[in-house]
């Protein structure tokens, strides 16, 4: 708006010279050394017209100048300016004679407004009128309408040598008797278009410190995922816009709140808008699986530098990307390059979350900072929408204090220090079997994680504790507690490689007497190796020459085991009585026992009847209804033996039937 105001009054004191002079002839040098010294005297801008001036009488007056330059004479550097490739008006010879020129048309073809990005806010305005004109001076010139063509804004710091353009701005501004002004406009930056349309009521009399209603909807799909729709009451003082009492809508979320500009120098932007709906869609990865490297592509964040802004954003209901928070309040505050932005009792998937997040880009080497705190979030949706990351069910207890430099991705991750604490209970580890796994390493190495949609593992905890430095995450206290698995472990996540190295200890839990009990466990025998990309690692035990020589490592395997890990051994025959859906000749399709439960050596036969027994106990187990508790009885029988199903496995092992 203060650029059109200048060069409405570039326009009017050219027409005023040529009122005045028009009769008598106008020499063009003469002309534009008048309207030059009008100018300076009226703004304080120095005015250059390079080219050429001319007058046209018919079929109206008609004004024209090129090669126009404005610019402020203290600025030496040309870092604020504005330069115009031609100015025409169009007006009535009766409006210039009666001393009140009334343009019809205002043409500006090829305005470039170049304009100082800075790191630290100095007082003063761009292109502000010179203290001390009157107002009827500067409404002595009336326009109907203006036509912008083909004009440039450009943004530049030379020091960090960043220079940012929006390019082919096209625009149409009608004033109309009511003093109702309509602005369209259309452009584009980089490779992302812009359109903005805004209406607004002026006020008779001076503008500052008058309330002026506007309308404005602004279009800019490649940075809003929808168009974007407000009405306010604008305020102007000095350098300060504010937008009092605004309601709008970003697609269907409609919100209210309030803004402020200060355009002196360096900007400062206050928001606070509270949604009643909040979407914000984000792309997702094309790579969801891991195996692809971290991203080189530099991560540009000198912007921060050129804006300090306080922002409030509250929403009832909010979706980012595919993750959905109801209720959300997230602040933010960004001063000499550092943004500090936090949340606190952010709902999330039927638990609470809070943390805050530091990125400082007033350097060439961005440096990042953030805690967050969980508690009582449903993991799987969580984990899917901020990572894609779908296997994984029950309720997530999270601590997560990290840092990090870089200016890229890669850089990011390999520079990654800080600890994480995560803790899932009561769920399931979706698409991979541990106990089948367990089963299939007696045989051979296996490479990935085995994944098939129907298989799960119960889980009644999945916890683990990680130092990380330099991009690699350490624990020693891995542990995941299930109805008949327990994992115990330790190793590093190279977060950098998006690699695993880890060793457990896989144990199945004989008992059936409640999820998690950890009695009676019985081991693999050996320590099993995690090693290799996390998207599909390597998993084998951990015996010398295994990955050299597989057929000699499972020898001394089975050599080890005694039996326990052979075809028919007592483990194999335990998790084939587990998983009876596997039928190789331990059992069908309904989980019964097959053939092998009497036959083969003894330490199949143990196996098969244990694991035939449990996972009958534990089918009779979710086949009961829930009842209350019996009551202890004085002198009473001792409980049936049916309800200690270890002492029952014995007995049915030697023969003997449980006492009546």
């Amino acid at each position: 708006m203060r650029a059109l105001k200048i060069t409405g009054a570039v326009l009017a004191a050219a027409i005023l010279v040529v009122a005045l002079l028009l009769v008598v002839g106008i020499p063009s040098g003469f002309l534009s050394a008048a309207i030059q010294n009008r100018v300076e005297r009226e703004t304080g801008y120095h005015l250059t017209i390079a080219g050429a001036t001319r007058i046209g009488l018919w079929p109206s007056l008609n004004v024209s100048l090129s090669d126009v330059t404005l610019q402020d004479p203290k600025e030496r550097d040309g870092s604020r300016r504005i330069t115009v490739g031609k100015l025409e008006a169009d007006m009535t010879l009766s409006s210039a004679w009666s001393g009140r020129p009334r343009i019809k048309q205002l043409t500006i073809t090829d305005p470039v407004i170049h304009l100082p990005l800075l790191r630290e806010r100095t007082r003063g305005i761009a292109f502000a009128a010179k203290p001390g004109t009157t107002v009827k001076d500067r409404d002595a010139v009336t326009i109907d309408h203006v036509s912008i063509v083909n004009g440039t804004m450009v943004f530049a710091n030379k020091r960090d040598r960043v220079r940012n353009r929006i390019d082919h701005i096209d625009a149409d501004a009608v004033i109309g008797a009511d003093r109702k002004i309509t602005i369209r406009a259309s452009g584009r930056s980089g490779d992302h278009p812009l359109k903005f349309a805004m209406t607004a009521t002026v006020p008779a009399g001076p503008v500052a410190q008058q309330n002026v209603p506007v309308d404005l909807t602004l279009d800019a799909p490649d940075l809003l995922h929808a168009p974007l729709s407000a009405k306010a009451d604008v305020r102007f003082n000095g350098s300060l816009v504010t937008f009092n009492g605004v309601t709008g809508k970003l697609g269907d979320g409609p919100f209210t709140g309030w803004a402020s500009v200060d355009a002196a120098s360096k900007p400062l932007v206050k928001v606070d808008l509270d949604f009643q709906r909040l979407n914000i869609p984000l792309s997702k990865s094309s790579d969801s699986s891991g195996s692809q490297p971290w991203s080189n592509a530099p991560i540009d964040l000198i912007g921060l530098n050129y804006v300090d802004a306080n922002v409030t954003v509250s929403a009832a209901d909010a979706t980012i990307g595919d993750a959905h928070f109801a209720p959300a309040e997230v602040k933010a505050k960004l001063a000499g390059g550092v943004l500090k932005a936090t949340v606190s009792n952010l709902g999330a998937y039927g638990g609470q979350a809070s943390g805050e997040l530091i990125v400082d880009g007033s350097s060439g080497s961005p440096t990042f900072a953030m805690h967050c705190d969980l508690t009582g979030v449903s993991a799987q949706p969580l984990l899917t929408s901020l990572a894609g990351f779908d296997k994984i069910k029950g309720k997530l207890q999270a601590k997560v204090a990290t840092r990090s430099l870089g200016a890229s991705q890669s850089a990011i991750m390999s520079n990654l220090s800080g600890t994480v604490f995560a803790d899932f209970r009561d769920g399931s580890i979706e698409g991979i079997n541990v106990a089948q796994m367990i089963h299939s390493l007696t045989a051979s190495t296996l490479s990935g994680w085995q994944e098939q949609q129907d298989q799960s593992t119960g889980l009644t905890q999945l916890s683990a504790s990680f130092q990380i430095d330099r991009g690699q995450a350490t624990t020693r206290d891995l542990n995941l507690v299930g109805p008949l698995v327990q994992v115990t472990g330790a190793g590093t996540v190279n977060i950098s490689a998006k690699s695993l190295s880890f060793r457990v200890e896989p144990k199945l839990v004989l008992t059936t007497q409640g999820q998690g009990r950890t009695s009676n466990p019985v081991g693999f025998g050996i320590p099993v190796v995690i090693d290799g990309p996390w998207a599909a690692p390597r998993i084998y035990p951990e015996v010398a020459g295994i990955l050299d020589n597989p057929g000699a490592g499972y020898a001394k395997l089975r050599e080890m085991g005694k039996g326990l890990f052979g075809p028919n051994g007592g483990l194999n025959g335990l998790l084939n009585g587990l998983g009876g859906s596997q039928t190789n000749g331990t059992g069908d399709d309904n989980g019964t026992s097959g053939g092998n439960a009497q036959s083969g050596p003894p330490g199949g036969r143990l196996g098969q009847t244990l694991g035939d027994i449990i996972r009958q106990g534990l089918s009779a187990r979710r086949n009961m209804s829930p009842g209350p508790a019996p009551q202890p009885q004085h002198n009473a029988k001792p409980a049936p033996q049916d309800n200690r199903p270890m002492d029952n496995v014995l007995r049915h092992l030697f023969g003997q039937s449980p006492p009546n």
